[in-house]
């Protein structure tokens, strides 16, 4: 039973966003991870996943129905029986964060 308990333990930490130190290891924060593009077939399954996703891991999600998730999501919304199509994988503008630097100047 000890040995149980300290698998248990040890893969809540793997799936922790924080590590014990406190620093953040989640899909966004380190690079390499492969992200996803998918797609629902209607709003009530979009937003199933959206609440089964929160928490577990990082995604993005636009108001056209496509969602940004990493690889290892696509597995755990199926078991869920959230239906999907998978459209590909992220361009590198979708994988980055939108950069709003200063206004250009006027020439």
């Amino acid at each position: 039973m000890g040995q149980r308990r300290h698998r248990t333990q040890e893969v809540a930490r793997s799936l922790s966003p924080f590590s014990l130190n406190g620093s953040c290891t989640s899909a966004f924060a380190s690079y390499g991870v492969s992200m996803i593009l998918i797609r629902f077939p209607n709003i009530d399954a979009k937003r199933k996943a959206l609440g089964r996703l929160a928490g577990h891991f990082g995604f993005k999600s636009w108001a056209n129905g496509d969602m940004l998730v990493p690889e290892d999501a696509l597995a755990f919304l199926a078991v869920e029986g959230i239906p999907f199509t998978v459209e590909g994988p992220a361009t590198y503008e979708q994988n980055g964060s939108a950069f709003r630097g200063a206004a250009p100047v006027a020439v």
